[in-house]
């Protein structure tokens, strides 16, 4: 299957693999990231994901395959109304509703969707040969799956308009800008990024899907107060869940706690 998935420790690693076209996108990898994220989340041992192209080819993904007519092509409103009734399975939803961190570990060229599902991830890892491209506008549509909107999330409107308008981001900027968290030597790139998911893997199970939640669902509350006292609730209840008593009382007796996840 050209999404590829494998665990390593408590990581799992999803990798965009059609290298004779760029890693360039397709339907199977919307199909591959319904079925193996779903994998993933129901599998205790997995404590986060990390999404990367295949090095065989040349980047982290070019976008959809305009070598195909049917890209970017609806046929009838039928078919539109269709697709949008499965919302919850499109490729930016599945990554960013994730209940565990995802790690995007971008090796290359992040262009259209490529570069939109990167927006979706948690965190990100950039190699020093990284680059974002959105090239929608210039093909007569526009960065689908709210895009512009999260990548205005990230580093504020002026910026995402830019990149929304073809102007690419390099690594260097990337991480600047705070869109990417490490910036790397390409050969370190999987070295980082499993040092991320290691971190990761050694933190309460619960505390960290909660943070994500938090995050996420805080930003849609249009105000603090009201983020605030969500968040509250969700305070309470990790204050009742095993992992916060172990990791209380590790830090009392100056010992590693261990998590279960309860």
């Amino acid at each position: 299957m050209p999404l590829l998935y494998r665990k390593q420790a408590h990581t799992g690693i999803l990798t965009l693999s059609r290298p004779e076209a760029r890693n360039c996108w397709g339907q199977d990898y919307a199909d591959g990231l319904l079925r193996h994220l779903d994998e993933a989340a129901d599998d205790d041992e997995v404590r986060s994901v990390i999404l990367t192209g295949d090095e065989a080819g040349g980047a982290f993904s070019a976008g959809a395959n305009l070598r195909d007519p049917n890209t970017h092509n609806t046929k009838s409103a039928e078919a539109f109304i269709k697709r949008m009734g499965r919302a919850r399975d499109f490729p930016s939803n599945l990554v960013s509703d994730f209940p565990k961190p995802v790690i995007g570990a971008v090796n290359g060229y992040a262009i259209g969707i490529g570069c939109i599902i990167t927006f979706c991830c948690d965190l990100i890892v950039a190699s020093e040969r990284a680059e974002w491209r959105l090239p929608q506008v210039a093909l007569g549509i526009l960065p689908n799956y709210g895009g512009a909107t999260r990548l205005a999330r990230i580093v504020g409107k002026g910026l995402a308009m830019r990149v929304a308008l073809g102007f690419p981001i390099k690594a260097e900027e990337a991480y600047r800008i705070g869109l990417a968290q490490w910036l790397v030597p390409h050969a370190e790139l999987m070295e980082q990024a499993m040092a991320v998911a290691d971190h990761i893997a050694g933190l309460p199970p619960l505390a960290t899907r909660m943070v994500k939640e938090s995050m996420n669902r805080g930003l849609d509350i249009p105000n603090i107060a009201d983020s605030s006292l969500v968040d509250s609730y969700r305070f309470m209840v990790l204050e009742m869940s095993e992992d916060k008593a172990e990791a209380h009382e590790a830090w009392r007796q100056r010992r590693k706690p261990s998590f279960r996840g309860r």
